[in-house]
């Protein structure tokens, strides 16, 4: 067996399982999961009619670089949203959601030849970053987030010396489980740093679609064409459609950006098998293409934060975040000591209502685990059920 395999974490929702595992429920109430951050929104008819339309097409081997009309659509999508102007053909890459591409891309860019191999990751994160370094060979190192600064990475946090041994960064933004947007004057230090220390920076904007300010979020890639980088070089951008457009079965995404980062990532992908879907590439083609879906989508859920986020803040500490479908909540100090495990557990007992605990999203790093005391709450049901859930969740506080 890979001797890797044994450096992998449990995966945050099976510590969750075993955490809640003999719970009972009060059956008083129906089970309410804001644990999960999968979309629940309808997908869009348009969407499923495209590949119902598509299904000829898998009667043909697909391409691992995609069909032209894919890569377009994508760079298409990139020219109205961020304003740059990709090459569809070296610059953009169809992959199968941005989870795999995730982990793809460091077992393509790591050199775990190379001493102290380090990859980057904010803290807390997705924890596919840190099982992606770990089996590409790497070890990694994590910039806690920064309450003082709307949970945003504090980059700060890494001396040079592992700066010098970092081959990958990855940067999430907006940012999960703490929606935190960074700000251009962050992405122009961590490309100070990429230029000292020749790292590739990956990110993952995949929350991008889903904002609560007037101004939309700024992308990697965007951040890069202000700064005057065109070449976009060690930068690669990923999104997908899972949240955009409430398609999480459809595994569809793509990667952009630096066109010599994509031949060897389009090599790597040669060789591990994963073209998609003449079908899924059809139905992406229609999404990519159609924005309508995406503000009524992302109006949906301005709804339910509204209601949401008031109602929540008269128990606890919360807030409105810069985006993505998440509240990041302080578990209030009396209750077991701001345990955010055993609030996990007591509210599931209690009120039936499942949250991940943040500390399973974060490593002890400088000291302190960043996500120890809150709780990721998920909002992606529909606007009753949301509803339904913060009541609960405030009359679990106030009776505890």
């Amino acid at each position: 067996m890979n001797p890797l395999l044994s450096r992998l974490q449990p995966y945050p929702f099976e510590r969750l399982r075993e955490l809640t595992r003999g719970v009972t429920a009060n059956p008083q109430y129906r089970t309410i999961s804001l644990g999960i951050g999968e979309p629940k929104h309808p997908t869009p008819a348009f969407i499923r009619e495209a590949l119902s339309a598509a299904l000829d097409g898998l009667a043909s081997y697909p391409a691992t670089a995609g069909e032209p009309a894919l890569r377009e659509a994508c760079a298409g999508w990139m020219q109205r949203r961020y304003g740059i102007t990709l090459d569809a053909a070296t610059q953009v890459l169809p992959v199968n959601g941005s989870r795999e591409a995730l982990f793809a891309l460091a077992q393509t860019v790591i050199d775990p030849t190379r001493e102290g191999a380090t990859v980057v990751c904010p803290n807390p994160f997705y924890q596919i970053y840190e099982g992606a370094a770990l089996l590409a060979g790497a070890q990694t190192a994590f910039a806690n987030s920064d309450p003082a600064r709307n949970f945003a990475a504090d980059w700060s946090a890494i001396d040079e010396a592992t700066w010098s041994r970092t081959q990958l960064v990855y940067v999430c933004s907006p940012g999960n489980p703490t929606g935190a947007v960074m700000p251009l004057a962050e992405w122009e230090r961590l490309f100070e740093l990429s230029d000292r220390h020749g790292f590739v920076i990956a990110s993952d904007e995949c929350y991008s679609e889903i904002y609560f300010r007037d101004e939309a979020p700024l992308g990697g890639l965007e951040a890069a064409a202000r700064l005057g980088r065109s070449d976009f070089r060690r930068l690669i951008a990923l999104t997908s459609l899972s949240k955009r457009s409430n398609v999480p079965g459809l595994r569809s995404g793509f990667v952009a950006g630096d066109a010599s980062l994509l031949k060897a990532f389009l090599l790597y992908r040669t060789y591990h098998g994963s073209a998609m879907s003449p079908a899924v590439q059809r139905a992406s083609v229609a999404a990519w293409n159609d924005e309508a879906h995406v503000v009524a989508n992302r109006e949906l859920y301005r709804r339910k934060f509204a209601q949401v986020t008031p109602m929540l803040a008269e128990a606890m500490e919360v807030a409105l975040p810069d985006a993505s479908f998440y509240l990041w909540a302080k578990v209030p100090d009396r209750l077991w000591g701001a345990s955010d495990t055993s609030f996990a557990r007591e509210l599931l007992a209690q009120y039936n209502v499942a949250v991940l605990p943040g500390s399973y999203l974060a490593r002890e790093a400088h000291g302190i685990n960043p996500g120890a005391g809150r709780i990721r709450m998920a909002l992606v049901a529909g606007v009753d059920e949301c509803v339904e859930a913060a009541e609960r969740i405030v009359s679990f506080i106030r009776s505890n």
